[in-house]
Protein backbone atom coordinates (compact mmCIF):
# COMPACT_ATOMS: atom_id res chain seq x y z
CA UNK A 1 0.00 0.00 0.00
CA UNK A 2 2.81 2.24 1.05
CA UNK A 3 4.53 1.41 -2.16
CA UNK A 4 1.62 2.28 -3.81
CA UNK A 5 0.75 5.60 -2.91
CA UNK A 6 4.41 6.20 -3.04
CA UNK A 7 4.33 5.57 -6.92
CA UNK A 8 0.86 7.54 -7.79
CA UNK A 9 2.94 10.29 -6.31
CA UNK A 10 5.70 10.27 -8.26
CA UNK A 11 3.62 10.22 -11.17
CA UNK A 12 1.63 13.09 -10.23
CA UNK A 13 4.95 14.83 -9.45
CA UNK A 14 6.24 14.25 -12.67
CA UNK A 15 2.75 15.19 -14.33
CA UNK A 16 3.08 18.55 -12.26
CA UNK A 17 7.04 18.85 -13.87
CA UNK A 18 5.80 17.96 -17.25
CA UNK A 19 3.09 20.54 -17.23
CA UNK A 20 5.15 23.29 -16.06
CA UNK A 21 8.07 22.22 -18.32
CA UNK A 22 6.04 22.29 -21.47
CA UNK A 23 4.96 26.14 -21.64
CA UNK A 24 8.62 27.11 -20.32
CA UNK A 25 10.07 25.04 -23.44
CA UNK A 26 7.75 26.77 -25.59
CA UNK A 27 8.52 30.20 -24.35
CA UNK A 28 12.08 29.15 -24.69
CA UNK A 29 11.37 27.98 -28.44
CA UNK A 30 9.91 31.02 -29.22
CA UNK A 31 12.28 33.75 -27.79
CA UNK A 32 12.95 36.15 -30.68
CA UNK A 33 16.20 36.82 -31.92
CA UNK A 34 18.27 39.79 -30.55
CA UNK A 35 17.92 43.33 -31.89
CA UNK A 36 20.21 44.63 -34.49
CA UNK A 37 22.59 47.02 -33.23
CA UNK A 38 23.44 50.21 -34.59
CA UNK A 39 26.46 49.55 -36.33
CA UNK A 40 25.29 45.90 -37.54
CA UNK A 41 22.02 47.76 -38.59
CA UNK A 42 24.33 50.09 -40.26
CA UNK A 43 25.82 47.70 -42.32
CA UNK A 44 22.31 46.22 -43.25
CA UNK A 45 21.23 49.51 -43.96
CA UNK A 46 24.58 50.45 -46.28
CA UNK A 47 24.26 47.04 -48.34
CA UNK A 48 22.14 45.75 -51.42
CA UNK A 49 20.01 42.61 -52.27
CA UNK A 50 20.49 40.66 -55.71
CA UNK A 51 18.52 37.44 -56.23
CA UNK A 52 19.87 34.23 -57.62
CA UNK A 53 17.29 32.18 -58.28
CA UNK A 54 14.74 33.28 -56.89
CA UNK A 55 16.78 33.60 -53.11
CA UNK A 56 17.63 37.14 -51.98
CA UNK A 57 21.49 36.96 -51.56
CA UNK A 58 22.75 40.20 -49.39
CA UNK A 59 25.92 42.19 -50.34
CA UNK A 60 28.47 45.01 -49.51
CA UNK A 61 29.99 47.13 -52.27
CA UNK A 62 32.34 50.25 -52.26
CA UNK A 63 34.09 51.94 -54.66
CA UNK A 64 37.32 53.24 -53.16
CA UNK A 65 40.96 54.36 -54.98
CA UNK A 66 40.22 55.85 -57.95
CA UNK A 67 42.03 55.11 -61.19
CA UNK A 68 43.04 51.44 -59.52
CA UNK A 69 41.95 48.32 -61.00
CA UNK A 70 42.05 46.34 -58.66
CA UNK A 71 38.98 44.32 -57.14
CA UNK A 72 38.85 42.45 -54.38
CA UNK A 73 36.10 39.72 -53.17
CA UNK A 74 35.63 39.02 -49.62
CA UNK A 75 34.45 35.43 -48.82
CA UNK A 76 33.38 34.80 -44.88
CA UNK A 77 33.86 32.00 -43.09
CA UNK A 78 31.18 29.57 -40.98
CA UNK A 79 28.94 30.85 -39.32
CA UNK A 80 28.94 34.20 -39.47
CA UNK A 81 28.06 36.61 -42.17
CA UNK A 82 30.20 39.57 -44.38
CA UNK A 83 30.22 41.50 -41.17
CA UNK A 84 33.19 39.93 -40.53
CA UNK A 85 35.37 42.52 -42.58
CA UNK A 86 33.57 45.64 -41.11
CA UNK A 87 36.94 46.48 -39.30
CA UNK A 88 38.93 46.91 -42.40
CA UNK A 89 36.76 47.92 -44.91
CA UNK A 90 37.45 51.28 -45.08
CA UNK A 91 41.40 50.38 -45.03
CA UNK A 92 40.28 47.94 -47.96
CA UNK A 93 38.86 51.19 -49.90
CA UNK A 94 42.31 52.70 -49.81
CA UNK A 95 44.15 50.20 -51.57
CA UNK A 96 41.22 48.80 -54.07
CA UNK A 97 39.07 50.34 -56.83
CA UNK A 98 36.15 47.81 -55.79
CA UNK A 99 35.60 46.39 -52.16
CA UNK A 100 32.64 43.97 -52.58
CA UNK A 101 31.74 40.91 -50.04
CA UNK A 102 28.45 38.74 -49.86
CA UNK A 103 26.38 36.94 -47.03
CA UNK A 104 26.54 33.33 -48.68
CA UNK A 105 22.90 31.55 -49.02
CA UNK A 106 21.69 30.45 -45.61
CA UNK A 107 24.71 33.14 -43.42
CA UNK A 108 23.63 36.71 -42.44
CA UNK A 109 21.00 39.05 -44.20
CA UNK A 110 20.97 36.28 -47.58
CA UNK A 111 17.89 33.80 -47.39
CA UNK A 112 17.95 30.67 -45.10
CA UNK A 113 15.06 28.41 -46.74
CA UNK A 114 14.55 24.95 -45.25
CA UNK A 115 14.97 22.74 -46.41
CA UNK A 116 17.82 23.15 -48.81
CA UNK A 117 20.61 21.40 -49.90
CA UNK A 118 23.24 23.73 -49.27
CA UNK A 119 26.34 23.19 -50.89
CA UNK A 120 30.07 24.59 -51.64
CA UNK A 121 29.05 24.58 -55.62
CA UNK A 122 25.73 26.43 -54.86
CA UNK A 123 27.86 29.28 -53.09
CA UNK A 124 30.81 29.38 -56.05
CA UNK A 125 27.65 29.82 -58.14
CA UNK A 126 26.29 32.56 -56.38
CA UNK A 127 29.98 34.13 -55.96
CA UNK A 128 29.90 34.33 -59.93
CA UNK A 129 26.49 35.38 -60.32
CA UNK A 130 26.95 38.29 -58.16
CA UNK A 131 29.53 39.00 -60.28
CA UNK A 132 27.80 38.94 -63.84
CA UNK A 133 24.80 41.25 -61.61
CA UNK A 134 27.71 43.72 -60.91
CA UNK A 135 29.00 43.45 -64.77
CA UNK A 136 32.28 42.24 -63.86
CA UNK A 137 32.60 38.70 -64.77
CA UNK A 138 34.90 39.70 -67.57
CA UNK A 139 37.02 41.39 -64.88
CA UNK A 140 40.89 40.03 -63.16
CA UNK A 141 39.51 39.57 -59.18
CA UNK A 142 41.34 39.46 -56.32
CA UNK A 143 40.20 36.93 -53.70
CA UNK A 144 40.45 37.24 -49.72
CA UNK A 145 38.47 34.06 -47.99
CA UNK A 146 37.94 32.90 -44.58
CA UNK A 147 37.32 29.69 -43.33
CA UNK A 148 34.27 28.39 -45.12
CA UNK A 149 35.14 30.76 -47.41
CA UNK A 150 38.57 28.89 -47.84
CA UNK A 151 36.83 26.11 -49.68
CA UNK A 152 34.73 28.05 -51.72
CA UNK A 153 37.57 30.05 -52.83
CA UNK A 154 38.83 26.38 -53.82
CA UNK A 155 35.82 25.92 -56.07
CA UNK A 156 36.31 29.12 -57.75
CA UNK A 157 39.69 27.99 -57.92
CA UNK A 158 39.17 24.74 -59.74
CA UNK A 159 36.68 26.45 -62.45
CA UNK A 160 39.31 28.93 -63.18
CA UNK A 161 41.60 26.33 -63.88
CA UNK A 162 39.14 24.04 -65.77
CA UNK A 163 37.31 27.21 -67.48
CA UNK A 164 34.18 25.57 -66.31
CA UNK A 165 32.22 28.42 -66.62
CA UNK A 166 34.59 31.01 -68.06
CA UNK A 167 32.98 33.77 -65.48
CA UNK A 168 34.93 34.43 -63.16
CA UNK A 169 38.95 35.08 -64.13
CA UNK A 170 41.29 35.05 -60.62
CA UNK A 171 44.17 37.60 -60.68
CA UNK A 172 45.47 36.21 -56.81
CA UNK A 173 44.24 34.53 -54.17
CA UNK A 174 44.84 34.59 -49.63
CA UNK A 175 43.03 31.95 -47.78
CA UNK A 176 43.20 32.24 -44.07
CA UNK A 177 42.35 29.96 -41.17
CA UNK A 178 40.38 27.40 -42.90
CA UNK A 179 40.22 23.64 -43.28
CA UNK A 180 42.10 23.21 -46.60
CA UNK A 181 43.07 20.21 -45.72
CA UNK A 182 40.18 18.21 -44.32
CA UNK A 183 42.45 15.25 -42.73
CA UNK A 184 43.91 18.20 -40.21
CA UNK A 185 40.49 19.61 -39.57
CA UNK A 186 39.08 18.77 -35.88
CA UNK A 187 35.85 19.92 -35.62
CA UNK A 188 33.71 20.92 -32.09
CA UNK A 189 32.03 18.18 -30.26
CA UNK A 190 29.05 20.06 -31.58
CA UNK A 191 29.90 20.25 -35.09
CA UNK A 192 30.19 16.60 -35.22
CA UNK A 193 26.93 15.91 -33.86
CA UNK A 194 25.17 18.40 -36.27
CA UNK A 195 27.07 17.88 -39.59
CA UNK A 196 26.08 13.62 -39.13
CA UNK A 197 22.41 14.33 -39.57
CA UNK A 198 21.05 12.75 -37.01
CA UNK A 199 17.94 12.70 -35.15
CA UNK A 200 19.69 14.79 -32.72
CA UNK A 201 20.45 17.73 -35.09
CA UNK A 202 17.01 19.55 -35.06
CA UNK A 203 16.50 19.44 -31.55
CA UNK A 204 19.97 20.64 -30.93
CA UNK A 205 19.76 23.45 -33.76
CA UNK A 206 16.17 24.46 -31.69
CA UNK A 207 17.68 24.22 -28.19
CA UNK A 208 21.06 26.92 -29.65
CA UNK A 209 21.12 30.00 -27.90
CA UNK A 210 24.19 32.71 -27.25
CA UNK A 211 25.69 31.02 -24.10
CA UNK A 212 26.30 27.87 -26.44
CA UNK A 213 27.22 29.88 -29.68
CA UNK A 214 29.85 32.25 -27.46
CA UNK A 215 31.53 29.21 -25.59
CA UNK A 216 31.72 27.17 -28.83
CA UNK A 217 33.28 30.16 -30.83
CA UNK A 218 35.57 32.29 -28.43
CA UNK A 219 37.89 29.24 -28.28
CA UNK A 220 38.65 29.60 -31.58
CA UNK A 221 40.52 32.95 -31.19
CA UNK A 222 43.87 33.74 -30.53
CA UNK A 223 44.61 35.14 -26.82
CA UNK A 224 44.61 38.79 -27.97
CA UNK A 225 41.82 38.81 -30.81
CA UNK A 226 39.12 37.50 -29.49
CA UNK A 227 35.88 39.12 -30.34
CA UNK A 228 34.21 41.68 -27.21
CA UNK A 229 30.91 40.34 -26.35
CA UNK A 230 28.65 43.27 -28.16
CA UNK A 231 30.56 41.57 -30.97
CA UNK A 232 29.10 37.93 -30.33
CA UNK A 233 26.07 39.73 -29.70
CA UNK A 234 25.96 41.09 -33.38
CA UNK A 235 27.50 37.48 -35.17
CA UNK A 236 24.92 35.67 -33.09
CA UNK A 237 22.08 38.47 -33.93
CA UNK A 238 23.13 37.21 -37.88
CA UNK A 239 22.97 33.45 -37.39
CA UNK A 240 19.64 34.19 -35.40
CA UNK A 241 18.21 36.70 -38.66
CA UNK A 242 15.41 34.59 -40.78
CA UNK A 243 15.75 32.06 -38.10
CA UNK A 244 19.16 30.85 -39.27
CA UNK A 245 19.98 28.50 -36.34
CA UNK A 246 17.54 26.03 -38.14
CA UNK A 247 19.74 25.54 -41.24
CA UNK A 248 23.27 25.69 -38.92
CA UNK A 249 23.15 21.41 -39.07
CA UNK A 250 22.52 21.99 -43.15
CA UNK A 251 25.18 24.26 -43.73
CA UNK A 252 28.01 22.12 -41.63
CA UNK A 253 27.49 19.32 -44.64
CA UNK A 254 30.61 21.48 -45.84
CA UNK A 255 32.79 19.41 -43.62
CA UNK A 256 31.53 16.32 -45.54
CA UNK A 257 31.92 17.93 -48.94
CA UNK A 258 35.96 18.94 -48.08
CA UNK A 259 36.42 15.18 -47.24
CA UNK A 260 34.19 13.92 -50.66
CA UNK A 261 35.63 16.68 -52.98
CA UNK A 262 39.20 16.67 -50.95
CA UNK A 263 41.37 15.73 -54.55
CA UNK A 264 39.17 18.03 -56.72
CA UNK A 265 40.08 21.36 -54.34
CA UNK A 266 43.50 20.69 -52.80
CA UNK A 267 44.44 19.76 -56.09
CA UNK A 268 43.20 22.98 -57.65
CA UNK A 269 45.43 25.06 -55.07
CA UNK A 270 48.51 22.69 -55.98
CA UNK A 271 48.13 23.16 -60.02
CA UNK A 272 47.35 26.39 -60.19
CA UNK A 273 50.14 29.26 -61.01
CA UNK A 274 48.74 32.75 -60.24
CA UNK A 275 49.86 34.52 -56.60
CA UNK A 276 48.40 33.15 -53.85
CA UNK A 277 48.90 33.16 -49.85
CA UNK A 278 47.49 31.25 -46.91
CA UNK A 279 48.04 32.45 -43.84
CA UNK A 280 46.83 31.74 -40.10
CA UNK A 281 46.32 34.07 -37.53
CA UNK A 282 48.51 37.13 -37.07
CA UNK A 283 50.28 35.99 -40.47
CA UNK A 284 47.01 37.57 -41.74
CA UNK A 285 47.54 41.06 -40.92
CA UNK A 286 50.45 41.08 -43.79
CA UNK A 287 47.60 39.83 -46.72
CA UNK A 288 46.41 43.47 -47.61
CA UNK A 289 50.09 44.42 -48.51
CA UNK A 290 50.44 41.11 -50.38
CA UNK A 291 47.09 41.34 -52.28
CA UNK A 292 47.87 45.18 -52.99
CA UNK A 293 51.65 44.88 -54.31
CA UNK A 294 50.28 41.62 -57.14
CA UNK A 295 50.38 43.26 -60.53
CA UNK A 296 49.68 42.20 -63.82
Amino acid sequence: MVRRDRLRRMREWWVQVGLLAVPLLAAYLHIPPPQLSPALHSWKSSGKFFTYKGLRIFYQDSVGVVGSPEIVVLLHGFPTSSYDWYKIWEGLTLRFHRVIALDFLGFGFSDKPRPHHYSIFEQASIVEALLRHLGLQNRRINLLSHDYGDTVAQELLYRYKQNRSGRLTIKSLCLSNGGIFPETHRPLLLQKLLKDGGVLSPILTRLMNFFVFSRGLTPVFGPYTRPSESELWDMWAGIRNNDGNLVIDSLLQYINQRKKFRRRWVGALASVTIPRKRCRGPQCRFWMTTLATIHS
